[in-house]
């Protein structure tokens, strides 16, 4: 009898530890999945929108290239982006080439009389030294004519721009939704105050 209950009390002893060790294992992965979802939650509250690709050319800064996608059979599109001089002579954006379409142009759009028109600057954009130009939705912009395909929100859309003085510039533009106002992480009122004054249907 008393070898019968010392083999008992093992028993009971084994499965008491197993049941700890099991309480351990639990406790452990309890705290590791709460540390690793603290983790993530600040990780997502501190996050900062990646920036905007930066090239440079000669005296010229350009950040913030980008484009909206384009419903099937459109062929033609808008371009945006923001030119900054750091020189101490002009430049000017005569123009520009790309695969995506036949022909690309520097448009302005503006408010005449109260309407809204548009125009092609056959003379090009002037980037005056010390100043930053941006082109974007409802003014100065590119315009592709003639798609030989849909432009697809997050393409990413390769130009050349042509300038006077810094030469040819190859840009990506992100591709981004239909109607969007500006790039990812962006601030856009500006873009948004233009739209609001522009009749229905011309939003480039």
């Amino acid at each position: 009898m008393a070898i019968s209950n010392r083999t008992e009390d093992r028993e009971i002893v084994d499965r008491s530890t197993g049941a700890n060790t099991d309480r351990m294992k639990d406790m452990i992965m309890t705290s590791t999945l709460r540390t690793l979802a603290y983790a993530v939650f600040f990780a997502a509250l501190f996050a900062v929108p990646a920036r905007a690709e930066e090239v440079n050319a000669g005296d010229l800064v350009i950040t913030q290239a980008w484009s909206r996608a384009t419903p099937g059979g459109a062929k033609i599109a808008g371009a945006y982006l923001t030119i900054e001089n750091r020189g101490s002579t002009p430049d000017r954006l005569v123009g520009g080439s790309g695969n995506v379409a036949a022909k690309v142009e520097v448009h302005e759009m503006a408010m005449k009389n109260g309407v809204m028109t548009m125009r092609s600057l056959d003379k090009g954009l002037a980037i005056e030294p010390g100043k930053t130009v941006k082109l974007a939705p409802g003014g100065y912009h590119l315009m592709l004519f003639d798609l030989k395909s849909p432009l697809k929100q997050g393409d990413k859309v390769p130009l050349t721009l042509e300038f006077e003085k810094a030469g040819n510039v190859n840009l990506s533009f992100e591709v981004q939704g239909v109607g969007a106002q500006g790039p990812a992480g962006a601030d856009n009122s500006d873009g948004q105050m233009r739209m609001k004054k522009m009749p229905s249907g011309m939003k480039m």
